[in-house]
């Protein structure tokens, strides 16, 4: 995977890039992959249920509507999120477990840390179109992330 600043430099026209308000959780800091998309609020069992299952080269984008209430995602499960080879976790929200987190191997980015989980009540909407940080990611788009930033795609892009 190109760096985000040489692929914004190489597909200007065909990119997104995200506002710059992410910081990053995981213990790795570049990832790329095909986004699967869920808006929720202060809900992380559809969260949950997507980790558990197969996320090779596929990356969770998570519209938490940038609630700083409680965590979204904390360190059980980016542990399962590694496990299941998931390349990353974008939320638009907080995660919780920061210790936990910064030693599997997953990009995580979010917004800020807090110590309180979520409710538990099935709540969300997958496959949905998201609209936060200055972008619109929709599922089946291509997310590059690295310590830059985030890039969004319609098309996978060639190196």
């Amino acid at each position: 995977m190109l760096p985000t600043a040489d692929i914004c430099d190489k597909y200007p026209e065909s990119t997104l890039v995200a506002k710059p308000i992410f910081k990053d959780f995981g213990g790795r800091t570049a990832f790329f992959g095909k986004a699967i998309t869920l808006k929720t609020l202060d809900d992380n069992t559809k969260v949950r249920s997507s980790l558990e299952s197969d996320g090779t080269n596929k990356v969770l984008v998570v519209d938490g509507e940038g609630s700083m209430n409680c965590a979204l995602l904390g360190g059980n499960l980016a542990s399962m999120a590694s496990e299941n080879n998931w390349s990353g976790i974008i939320i638009n929200g907080c995660v919780r477990d920061q210790l936990e987190i910064i030693v599997e191997k997953i990009g995580v980015k979010a917004l800020a840390a807090h110590p309180k989980k979520s409710i538990k009540n099935d709540g969300g909407e997958f496959n949905v179109t998201l609209n936060f940080a200055n972008i619109t990611i929709s599922d089946g788009d291509f997310i590059y992330a690295d310590e830059d930033g985030i890039v969004v795609s319609k098309e996978e892009l060639k190196f």
